[in-house]
């Protein structure tokens, strides 16, 4: 695949205005949790990551608030929405691994149900985000306008 190819590929996005609802509670719920790590670090950061086991829970609080805050503002201005919500996943799919899956193991899958349901939802808005993009009302929207011109 060319340079060219690949850039198209990744701010590639869908041409109706349906995605901006999807970025608003993508990006703000990352956007906050990222804040909230930094302003409560006990309970949603460092201390949460050393609860869970994490060696080094201050690295690893203060690098994933880091990058909740900037994805979370990349995704709310629909700029590299489909390459952010890559590693956004990544994201949810660790918090799963090491908060919901024990919760399975122990507690039964009633239990993870309940507390899986808003990650569940978040993980398949960025599903939608990686297939479609960030729609009409983006940045990468008007990248890709602008380069057909």
């Amino acid at each position: 695949m060319k340079i060219r190819g690949f850039k198209t590929f990744i701010i590639r996005t869908s041409t109706d205005n349906k995605a901006i609802i999807v970025r608003l509670i993508v990006g703000l719920i990352f956007l906050s949790e990222g804040v909230q790590k930094y302003l409560f670090p006990e309970l949603l950061g460092t201390g949460r990551f050393l609860k869970i086991g994490f060696s080094n829970p201050e690295f690893w609080a203060y690098f994933t608030a880091t990058f909740e805050i900037i994805s979370g503002t990349l995704i709310l201005l629909g700029l590299l929405t489909r390459l952010t919500s890559i590693p956004l996943l990544i994201i949810m799919m660790t918090a799963f691994m090491t908060t919901k899956w024990p919760l399975l193991i122990d507690k039964g899958f009633w239990a993870m149900a309940h507390e899986y349901r808003t990650d569940f939802a978040m993980t398949l808005l960025l599903v939608y985000l990686l297939i479609y993009g960030g729609g009409k009302w983006s940045v990468d929207s008007k990248i890709i306008n602008s380069s057909k011109t």
